[in-house]
């Protein structure tokens, strides 16, 4: 029976970054299957088109700021309900970053547009990770293994940081304009694709290989997957599991902070109310996927970003309701979402 901890996380079950047995391709041939049903009813294969990429982009972007969640409950057993405090926060800072690089942002060359992208979700991240850490430590430490206190102290913590952010941004709208370069669309075939969201899905690509690559090939990655199963025995090998776990909510923070940045640019606008609107669907995106599962998260994103662009563009008035009728559909078919992980 697991018990309570006030200094540490108890094991939890590693989340799956790639599937150890044969690959299940029904999940992906859902969302083929959800492309393909739309085309015919879209009408027109150009818009379609314009559909799937935004759907894709949209996806992505999702995906990074849910990731992260994933990646602590996996790891950390922690419900992690404060995550949205850190999409906001990541919106803000991105916000600000730009508003001092205008003259970065304002021209319409991609170099320094890149640029000025890069130090602002860079900038994010690290925020984000830094105050991830500060949560752990005063927030999340002392309810470790009490998943009820966990909803509680969480919210109550993603509500206190909301009225901070207005303290220092104040609670007005802030614009985040896109940079000159990354406005407007490239044409890919017949369809209009907008720069930004094609820049949305390479660092949704990027982010994928990296966690990919990191907790299958690496030693940082093994200790984790080790310390979830049997954290005794990896820390009577002279490693400091508990550190390593903290390190894991900053980085899911930091992925927060990427997601909300990212989050806040496709909006062009940030409010203080961002985090808890992205939230309800981070939360969705990882039920969908399996808890814990990374690649599940993926594929559950990306699903939710597809789904929502072809009702939203076919019957509008039912578009906020896509989301939660894919995840009961898909809870009706696997209890335990798309990908779920073994043994929790």
């Amino acid at each position: 029976m697991t018990t309570a901890a006030t200094t540490a996380p108890p094991a939890a079950t590693a989340p799956d970054a790639l599937p150890r047995t044969r690959f299940d391709a029904l999940p992906v041939a859902l969302a083929l299957a959800i492309a393909l049903v739309a085309w015919p009813a879209v009408g027109s294969t150009s818009t379609w088109l314009t559909l799937t990429f935004a759907g894709l982009a949209m996806g992505m972007i999702v995906f990074i700021a849910a990731s992260g969640l994933t990646l602590v409950f996996g790891l950390m057993d922690v419900l992690n309900f404060g995550h949205s405090l850190f999409i906001a926060l990541g919106a803000y800072v991105a916000s600000s970053v730009f508003g001092a690089m205008l003259g970065w942002t304002s021209v319409p060359s991609m170099g320094p547009n890149v640029a000025a992208v890069g130090v602002a979700v860079f900038a994010a991240m690290a925020l984000c990770g830094v105050a991830g850490l500060g949560f752990e430590r005063v927030i999340v430490r002392p309810v470790y293994g009490q998943h009820l206190k966990q909803i509680l102290v969480t919210i109550g913590g993603a509500i206190v940081g909301e009225e901070l952010i207005k303290v220092v941004w104040g609670p007005q709208q802030i614009p985040l304009p896109l940079p000159e370069a990354l406005r407007g669309s490239v044409l890919v075939g017949p369809a209009a694709v907008e720069r930004f969201r094609l820049v949305a899905v390479v660092v949704g690509l990027v982010v994928l290989a990296g966690l990919l690559y990191t907790l299958n090939r690496t030693k940082i990655g093994l200790l984790i997957r080790a310390g979830v199963q049997d954290r005794e025995m990896v820390e009577s090998l002279g490693y400091r599991i508990r550190r390593l776990f903290v390190g894991v909510l900053a980085a899911g923070s930091a992925l927060a902070g990427l997601g909300g940045a990212l989050w806040g640019m496709n909006q062009q606008i940030v409010t203080p109310q961002i985090g808890g609107t992205v939230n309800v669907l981070l939360f969705i995106v990882i039920i969908i996927g399996g808890l814990g599962s990374t690649l599940g998260c993926l594929v559950g994103a990306l699903l939710v970003g597809l789904l929502s662009n072809y009702v939203g563009f076919l019957a509008p008035k039912l578009a906020m309701f896509s989301s939660i009728g894919l995840m009961v559909a898909v809870l009706v078919w696997r209890p335990q979402g798309l990908y779920p992980v073994a043994n929790r």
